[in-house]
């Protein structure tokens, strides 16, 4: 039997009832938490996980869905768009986040 593919939404909302509550915002070369303003480097991110998608009907419609904890352990989620419409931007400040990082288990599409 096929597994059905889960789409970001559901991942975000489990994620929320984990405590994933922050939503993150990428403006100004940094990722800013909407509700305080704070202005996170990439060295003060934490990605606890990532989901990669891929739309059905739409290969152009490409997303990350990263969990992320900060240095002063706020938590929450961002979505990056990828691939041909991608904010150049946006993806070289995910890039830019020290490899150390990431959690050893943080591509969850190897999980699920």
């Amino acid at each position: 039997m096929k597994k059905e593919q889960k789409h970001e939404t559901d991942y975000i909302k489990k994620y929320q009832d984990e405590g994933y509550t922050k939503n993150y915002l990428f403006e100004n070369g940094c990722l800013i938490d909407s509700d305080t303003k704070y202005a996170y480097q990439p060295d003060e991110i934490y990605i606890v996980a990532h989901h990669r998608y891929e739309g059905m009907s739409d290969p152009d419609d490409m997303s990350i869905l990263y969990i992320i904890e900060t240095k002063d352990q706020q938590k929450g989620t961002h979505l990056l768009g990828y691939g041909p419409t991608a904010d150049l931007e946006e993806a070289e400040f995910f890039k830019d986040i020290p490899k150390k990082n990431y959690s050893k288990n943080a591509d969850i599409s190897e999980l699920t």
